[in-house]
């Protein structure tokens, strides 16, 4: 969805630290804690991937992706990128943001405001379902599905029907935070990708409040910017503990460890 180049919002680095610290407090910055990061390994990830869903699970990374004529939907490798399983969607449609439920799959599409849904073990299509307006991210706590539509708000859906049953108003400091794109439940908390922004918005799914924000800026050298789109794509390894981010077309996965601001609270 929405391209706009990496080299417009990335331009700004000349190196690419293993640590990079958050941004100075200005008047303008947010009254909530903003976390920087340390990266602890990276990961291969597929150059040709306009990344819209990131979902680690079970040992296997699923990842959705978008434009019309190369969108698909994958299983694979962490480690060695390996593709274990894959279904290319119809090039009509312009893939986005998908969730394992269960044995299923489901994904979302851009605008022509229908959903897919696929067989967990070998992607075949098994159904669909349809939604108002655009698609864009998908999560789940394990009992709802949550789903976000580039705007500042959160859909909430019944897994077992896929129908929304309510919204969630998403705001900092009393603000709408707009443009909520890929999704990832971690420890009782929606973080979401903000479009076009080197950050990632941490969400009390029960106010909608964003409790916190975590700073991304500089992950990929100068060397591995050329040609990148933004940064798109949260995973976490509920197992290992271990959160993982990318972006579209990016070349590598990055796991990273939060860092803590002054006087901040721990993560959950």
């Amino acid at each position: 969805m929405r391209t706009l180049l990496a080299a417009i919002f990335l331009a700004a680095a000349s190196c690419s630290p293993s640590t990079t610290p958050a941004p100075a407090a200005t008047a303008a910055a947010p009254a909530v804690p903003v976390y920087s990061y340390q990266v602890v390994n990276t990961y291969p990830h597929d150059k040709t991937a306009f990344t819209e869903g990131l979902q680690f699970i079970d040992g296997a990374m699923y990842e959705s992706t978008g434009m019309e004529g190369s969108s698909w939907l994958r299983r694979y490798d962490l480690a060695t990128g390996a593709v274990q399983a894959e279904h290319v969607i119809d090039k009509q449609y312009f893939g986005e943001g998908s969730v394992v439920l269960s044995d299923k799959i489901i994904s979302l599409t851009w605008k022509h405001q229908k959903g897919f849904i696929y067989d967990r073990a070998t992607l075949a299509p098994k159904g669909e379902f349809t939604y108002t307006g655009e698609g864009w991210g998908l999560t789940t706590d394990g009992q709802k599905v949550y789903m976000s539509d580039g705007t500042s708000q959160i859909r909430v859906l019944d897994p077992a029907t896929l129908q929304e049953t309510s919204r969630i108003d998403v705001t900092m400091n009393g603000r709408p935070v707009a443009q909520l794109n890929e999704l990832e439940f971690i420890k009782g908390e929606i973080w979401a990708n903000v479009f076009e922004a080197d950050r990632i918005v941490r969400i009390d799914p029960a106010t909608g409040k964003v409790n916190s924000v975590v700073y991304l800026a500089n992950l990929l050298s100068p060397q591995d910017r050329r040609g990148v789109d933004v940064l798109n794509g949260i995973a976490y390894d509920a197992t290992g503990d271990r959160i993982f981010v990318t972006g579209k077309y990016w070349p590598k996965i990055f796991e990273i460890k939060l860092v803590e601001p002054p006087g901040a609270p721990k993560p959950n």
